[in-house]
Formats: structure tokens, C-alpha cells, sequence
């Protein structure tokens, strides 16, 4: 019933007493219009279902619960008597979409289903099938390890709680590069002192610059993780001027290092990419290499202004095998596909003579005066497009050889763009991290905790254990860790990696498969397995390992 028309308002103005006993009228009686408003209001019998509607606000959980075993659609949504649908309440249209869902009693059962999913990844059934087959040896991976989650049957508390006879003899061996030989299955690994000792050798690497207070990998990306953090040399120029020349001669040391075959790689880590020296002998090379990445556009620019020589090898690769599926298109096409092929083909490549020429219709219309030309920055970016588009992508990846690493290093000395000028990481040099000491350096330790638990099976539960290594794992810790763990854990063992994205690129062949390459470091401080290992030419292209698994001593793993 309408509330009566009163000046100034509209007809169909509603006061909210009047909506209100719209709303507690029945929907059976909607229709007849001689009804009162007051009998639409009167209370329906407790007893009767048909008058028995559901509150449309009220959640799943405090739903009453229906005593018969089948759902029945709600008996308080009858349709009308005048047959028009649009005359019921909108929520009685919902309620049978909302008598679908599960009732909430069986949420639990679902979050329950949820957490044994998380805890089947230290099931072996919950282990993805890897590509590869057993091996006695897994590919070198070149990225930087955030986290590495080593899991086993057997317990890992022979790396609990060392001695500190057993630290001091880890960092002399680490310091002298000794050679520890363990045996193929330690029977009592807790009692095994060479264990303990062999890894405590592996956790160690070497930084700089060494800031406690502030997390110095990864830099790219991390303003967030420094925010808030001190930073004293922000506002002071001359501290960034030592700053900056304490990292010079650390760095150079590094380099002095790798040329003389002492140091087999080292990482430098700026805030908008990151460098991976290589000595000679290692991933395939025959001579030292340096790849870069993620790079940008005015980076190679100014690398190409200081005279440094360098190559693209992800975007070449990509360049190859499009030209050669095309040039299998065209042995395949015919007719008008064939042409329209070979025009297409030859459209990626425009000549740099051709600048000119491209506008001289412009001079036989007699219009060259009256329309703008584009300038020549946006002909050269035109003609770099390709080039552009894999900025700050793992296809930008810059690899340098031989003595242009030598222009790199005296050109990321005085690189402007090394160092950031605004933000938390605002006049902070770049992080080295290097397996081996050199000048400058402070030796780190990588954190190692275990954890134990149970884990769902096929017939129950079985106890898991764990080992998380946190830190910046370089290439030669995760192989040496593989080294102490195949023995303590009676080879089976299973990891989950965590890469490192941008550094997963470094994973590119530097050179051909065919290069002849003599192996020569036997004073780098790794272990004699580690560098053959580091040896070999890397496979796994710009992806990074992801789970490595131990069985029978033998190696599977997934990229």
C-alpha cells in the first residue's frame, strides 16, 4: 500500500513505515490489493513452514540445519498468485544457488585437506616426476640460492649444536682449502667428527661490504627490506666516497684473483642488475667471461661507448631459430604464401643507409618542407625495437670475454648507474660475494636449521626431517652440501631450491660446445668434484634447478 502523495514529493514516494510493512507483507497475499495492511503484518504461525523465510544476511555457519537428508528448495519462495516472478524478494532467487555450497560444518574437513597437501611435500609421493634421468652427477647451477630445503627419512641431528672445536676446524679448512674425504655411508654421523667439520666448511663464503644491520642480498628489488634501516651515508658525500673506494680495491682484488686462477668465480650484486665473473676453465670457457643481467638499453649503450665488446646470446638464440623456422616456412609454402612469406622474412632487418631514402617520395610530391620527418632518436629506437623489448627480461643477458672483462671491470669502477642516488639503497656500493677470501672481505656463514615433523602416506604418517639453509647459496655450497649429505643421509635425500630469478640466466652456454677447454685451477680452493662439476658447460639455459633428489646415490632433478 502507497503511502497518500504530499506536495513537494513524488508519487511514488515511500515513507519508511510504509516500505516497512511492504516488507512484512507475505509474498502470497502481494497481489490482492484489498488486503489490509495490518492483517500483512500480523506474525505468521511458528509452526508453519510456508511462512517460514530465511534471513538473506545470515552467514553458512549459523544456518539451522535441515532435518531431512535431501536439500528441498525453501517452501517460503511459492511464486505468486498473480504468476509474476519479479513480485517475490530478490534473495529468494539466491538461496538456491547459496544451498549449493557446502554447509560449514565440513570447512574444517576442507582446511584440514589443505594442510596435508602443504605436508605431502615431504611425502615422496608428493615429489613431481623429474625429466632427467639417474646420474652420478647433477648439472651446475649458476644461480644464487635464496633457501634450500633439504628433506630425509633419516634425522639431520649430526648438524645440531657443533662444538667449537668443530667451527674452529671448519674455518681452517675453509681458509686452507683442505680437501676433506668422507666415506661413502657414515654409520653414527653424529659421532662423526670429519662430518660435522666438512659442514660447517660448506656454509662459509666471503662479503663486502659487510653492514650487519642491513640485508645485503638480494639487492635488486629490495628497497622494501631496507626501508626504515640506517643508512648514515645517505646524506654524506665524502662517507660515500670511502665507501666507494674501499668497494674499488675490493673489487679489483676479486679480479686480480680470478685472472691469476685463485678465485674460480665471484658475484657482484647492483641494485638494477648483476655481474657473474667466471675464471678461465670454468662452464665451458677457455677464457675468462663475465655475464650481466638484467640489462637495459642505455647500459649496453655505454657499454658499447667505453669500447667493450659483447654479445647477446639468449636474443641471437632466439634470432636463430626464428630465421630457421622460417626458412622452413618458405621451403614448405607455395603460391602467394610463399611470396608473402619471404616478405615477411625480410621485414625485421632495415638497413642504416636507408634513413634518408625512406623519405625521398617525400621530395617527388613536392611535400617535403610541409610534413615533420621524425627525428633520429625515434628512427634508432624504431630500428632497436627488437632490442628494447627484452629490457630488464632474462633475454637481455650481456655476456663479455676474454680482456674486455678487464674495460668491464675499470667501467662498472666508474659507472654512475652502479650505485643508486635516491632510496634505502641510496650511495651504497654494490654486494660482492666470492667462495674464496680476497681484500676486504668478510667471511659469512650460511643459517642452518632442522626441523622435524610427519608427513601423510599412502598407510598413515612417517616422521620427516628437514634442513634449511638460508642465505646467498652459491654454486660451490650447494654441491658441497650434496657432498656432506650423501654420506650422512645413506644416499637419499631430496631439496627444494629457491632461486633467485634474475640470476637464473647466468645459466647460459657462454661458449660453443665444441671449444677446447684445459682445466687449470687446482689452487681456487674448491673441492676437486665441485670444479669439475663447475667444469662442465651449463645446460639448463636461463632456467635454475628446482628439486634435486638423491636415491641410491644417483642424481634426478627438475628445472
Amino acid at each position: 500500500m502507497a503511502a497518500p502523495a504530499e506536495p513537494g514529493h513524488s508519487p511514488g514516494f515511500k515513507k519508511p513505515p510504509a516500505l516497512l510493512r511492504l516488507k512484512r507483507k507475505r509474498p502470497g497475499r502481494r497481489s490482492d490489493p484489498a488486503a489490509p495492511a495490518e492483517a500483512a503484518a500480523a506474525p505468521a504461525p511458528r509452526g508453519s513452514a510456508a511462512a517460514r523465510r530465511r534471513n538473506p544476511f545470515s552467514s553458512l555457519d549459523n544456518a539451522p540445519r535441515r532435518a531431512a537428508a535431501a536439500p528441498q528448495p525453501p517452501a517460503a519462495a511459492p511464486a505468486p498468485a498473480g504468476g509474476d516472478p519479479s513480485a517475490a524478494p530478490f534473495w529468494q532467487f539466491l538461496e538456491p544457488a547459496c544451498e549449493k555450497k557446502p554447509p560449514g560444518r565440513e570447512e574444517p574437513a576442507e582446511s584440514s585437506d589443505i594442510l596435508s597437501l602443504s605436508q605431502d611435500l615431504h611425502s615422496p609421493l608428493a615429489v613431481p616426476k623429474a625429466p632427467s634421468s639417474p646420474r652420478q652427477e647433477f648439472p651446475a647451477d649458476w644461480s644464487i640460492k635464496t633457501r634450500v630445503l633439504f628433506m630425509s627419512s633419516q634425522p639431520f641431528t649430526w648438524a645440531e649444536h657443533l662444538k667449537g672445536q668443530e667451527e674452529a676446524q671448519g674455518v681452517a679448512q675453509h681458509c686452507r682449502a683442505a680437501e676433506t674425504t668422507l666415506p661413502r655411508s657414515v654409520q653414527e654421523p653424529r659421532l662423526c667428527t670429519e662430518l660435522r667439520c666438512a659442514f660447517q666448511q660448506s656454509l662459509l663464503y666471503w662479503l663486502h661490504p659487510s653492514l650487519p644491520w642491513l640485508p645485503l642480498f638480494p639487492r635488486l628489488g629490495a628497497d622494501r627490506s631496507m626501508a626504515g634501516k640506517a643508512c648514515p651515508w645517505a646524506q654524506d658525500e665524502a662517507l660515500q666516497q670511502v665507501l666507494m673506494s674501499d668497494w674499488s680495491v675490493s673489487f679489483t682484488s676479486l679480479y686480480q684473483l680470478l685472472r691469476a686462477r685463485l678465485c674460480p668465480y665471484f658475484y657482484v650484486c647492483a641494485a638494477q642488475f648483476s655481474v657473474l665473473f667466471r675464471a678461465a676453465g670454468l662452464a665451458g670457457s677457455a677464457e675468462p667471461t663475465a655475464a650481466i643481467a638484467p640489462t637495459t638499453r642505455g647500459l649496453r649503450q655505454a657499454m658499447r661507448t667505453e669500447g667493450i665488446e659483447f654479445s647477446l646470446p639468449l636474443l641471437e638464440e632466439s634470432r636463430a631459430r626464428k630465421q630457421k623456422n622460417s626458412e622452413e616456412s618458405l621451403e614448405t609454402a607455395e603460391g602467394l604464401g610463399e611470396s608473402s612469406s619471404a616478405e615477411h622474412a625480410g621485414e625485421p632487418a632495415p638497413s642504416d643507409d636507408d634513413d634518408d631514402g625512406n623519405f625521398s617520395w617525400l621530395e617527388e610530391m613536392g611535400v617535403q618542407g610541409k610534413v615533420k620527418k621524425p627525428d633520429t632518436i625515434s628512427i634508432q629506437l624504431r630500428k632497436e625495437k627488437h632490442e628494447v623489448q627484452v629490457d630488464h627480461r632474462p633475454e637481455s643477458l650481456v655476456l663479455v670475454r676474454g680482456s674486455n672483462t678487464f674495460r668491464l671491470l675499470n667501467f662498472l669502477i666508474s659507472c654512475r648507474s652502479l650505485v643508486a642516488v635516491a632510496g634505502p639503497q641510496a650511495g651504497l656500493p654494490p654486494t660482492l660475494l666470492s667462495p674464496v677470501a680476497f681484500r676486504g672481505g668478510t667471511m659469512q656463514t650460511l643459517k642452518a636449521r632442522t626441523v622435524s615433523g610427519r608427513a601423510r602416506v599412502q598407510g598413515g604418517f612417517e616422521d620427516v626431517f628437514s634442513l634449511e639453509v638460508l642465505g646467498p647459496v652459491l654454486p660451490h655450497a650447494l654441491h658441497a652440501l650434496t657432498l656432506v649429505l650423501g654420506p650422512a643421509q645413506r644416499g637419499s635425500f631430496r631439496a627444494l631450491l629457491s632461486p633467485h630469478e634474475p640470476s637464473a640466466a647466468f645459466n647460459t652456454r657462454p661458449a660453443s660446445p665444441q671449444e677446447d677447454v684445459q682445466q687449470d685451477l687446482p689452487a681456487c680452493g674448491l673441492h676437486p668434484k665441485t670444479l669439475d662439476q663447475l667444469s662442465q658447460c651449463p645446460t639448463l639455459g636461463k632456467s635454475s634447478l628446482r628439486l634435486l633428489e638423491m636415491k641410491d646415490y644417483t642424481y634426478t632433478w627438475k628445472a
